[in-house]
């Protein structure tokens, strides 16, 4: 049970302040300890709601609305949800209609690089991320709070760095009420008190956070373009574009030389089918030769013991995070766990369990490198670890996360409500061969992107870093 502290008890002026909601989450999160914090603070404290501008006065969210979702990108707009704002590839966000986002109730919810985005409800209310430069003409959904700072009185970035620090992490989310649906307000994010701590130190954050914005633009643009590399060096350009949902449903087929390897009618499906026997037509070799001497099967299943970070334990990435720009959640000792629980560097992670809903993670990929090496890793992966020099890892993954070999992994889906991998099928998977000099340039170019992917959490982590700095100084902690 979580107790409020003896030395520091819940006021009646506390209640006042909260619109007497008798809520407890305010008073057991530390949001008012840490609004006590700031109140010592020496420096000038401006409520949020006076440092923004533009719709709402820059602090809101969105009306309920349909949802036309289209594939043509001249019709459509990138649509980014409360759970999509958290991740790091944004290539396979749903995309609404134009008409629909242009028309004159959500033409306010297109996204501008600098805005700070707050998811407002459901299991992840509280959560904020910077819109990046290269998501300028995004759409948010209703469920995606923005704030727009006044650039002429608050730089954007040190604005950001506040509200993600842990100062605004416990502000934020000590404003969230409700019980099945949890929500956060506008009105009480524009009365968090942001601290002014002068033009230089503001400045310094903000150009930290805006480098590590752009570094996140550049890793996006750096793995699409490995991918769309790989797919025109080897004369597969029309497989790329392969507009999926536009070639009709898989209605009414007959499939020849059935066996007991599978008697299920999605692991025929004609469009996958298609894709298959296309790079059957160049220079290959299969997903299970590649991984001869490597690695293509899922990882161990293990207990967890929960532990402290700061007594050995690593971070657990499960299908949820794994995909985020930065991971949260469950730290485990891994004394207590098998080794199988770490990856090797340029570790292709397929995350092989679950449904086939269209915005699921299912079959998505991504690289384990860098920085990424020290957490561990559920089971719930379809490691695939290269054991041919040919194909180097980070080459691989540029294949592996196209939306082809998303759409041909789907089609080898077995099991019931959740879905697994089918272990031959996947084996079966033809894998481009290249030139040695094409194949480098791919993978030097996915080597690189997450490179940036890295430092741009460290110039995060420095910017939030500086902010510490400032707020301890001027309080007297």
């Amino acid at each position: 049970m979580k107790l409020a502290e003896r030395g520091n008890p819940a006021m009646r002026s506390w209640l006042d302040r909260q619109g007497l909601r008798l809520v407890a989450k305010p008073y057991l999160s530390g949001a008012f300890a840490t609004q006590q914090l700031l109140e010592r603070l020496t420096v000038e404290k401006v409520p949020l709601r006076e440092l923004t501008a533009g719709y709402g006065g820059g602090i809101f969210d969105g009306p309920q609305s349909r949802r036309v979702y289209l594939t043509d990108p001249e019709h459509s707009v990138p649509f980014v949800g409360s759970k999509d704002m958290m991740v790091a590839d944004l290539s396979s966000l749903p995309r609404l209609s134009r008409a629909d986002a242009e028309s004159q109730a959500l033409w306010y919810m297109e996204l501008e690089p600098g805005m700070t985005m707050i998811s407002r409800s459901g299991f992840n209310a509280g959560r904020r991320a910077y819109v990046r430069p290269d998501m300028g003409g995004f759409w948010s959904s209703e469920h995606v709070m923005k704030v727009a700072p006044d650039r002429s009185k608050i730089e954007s970035g040190y604005l950001c760095a506040f509200l993600a620090s842990r100062f605004g992490e416990v502000l934020v989310r000590g404003g969230v009420y409700g019980s099945a649906v949890r929500h956060i307000a506008p009105e009480y994010v524009g009365s968090i008190l942001v601290p002014r701590f002068g033009e230089a130190v503001e400045k310094e954050i903000h150009e930290l956070m805006e480098e590590a914005a752009s570094l996140r633009a550049a890793f996006q643009s750096g793995v699409n373009q490995a991918t769309r590399d790989l797919f025109e060096t080897a004369g597969l350009e029309d497989v790329l574009d392969v507009r999926w949902h536009e070639q009709g449903r898989d209605l009414g087929f007959a499939q020849r030389g059935v066996d007991v390897t599978t008697l299920r009618a999605l692991n025929f499906q004609p469009r996958a089918r298609k894709i298959l026997r296309r790079l059957g037509e160049v220079e290959h070799v299969t997903l299970g030769d590649v991984c001869k001497g490597g690695k293509l099967g899922s990882g161990v299943r293990f207990k967890r013991v929960d532990a402290d970070p700061d007594h050995g334990a690593v971070r657990l990435i499960g299908q949820r995070q794994a995909f985020w720009q930065r991971p949260e959640g469950r730290w485990i000792t891994p004394h207590q766990a098998p080794s199988g629980i770490f990856a090797s560097d340029e570790t292709v992670m397929i995350a092989a369990q679950g449904t086939l809903g269209e915005n699921e993670v299912f079959c998505r990929s991504f690289l384990v490198t860098g920085a990424w090496l020290a957490h561990a890793y559920s089971q719930h992966f379809l490691r695939v670890v290269s054991g041919d020099s040919r194909v180097p890892g980070a080459y691989l993954f540029a294949f592996l996360r196209s939306e082809p070999l998303f759409r041909v992994l789907r089609s080898m889906s077995v099991g019931g409500k959740q879905q697994d991998i089918h272990e031959e099928l996947r084996t079966t998977i033809p894998v481009p061969i290249l030139g040695d000099s094409d194949v480098d340039r791919i993978a030097r170019t996915v080597r690189e992107a997450y490179r940036r992917r890295d430092e741009a959490d460290r110039r995060e982590d420095q910017a939030l870093a500086k902010l510490e700095e400032a707020v301890v100084r001027h309080a007297g902690v």
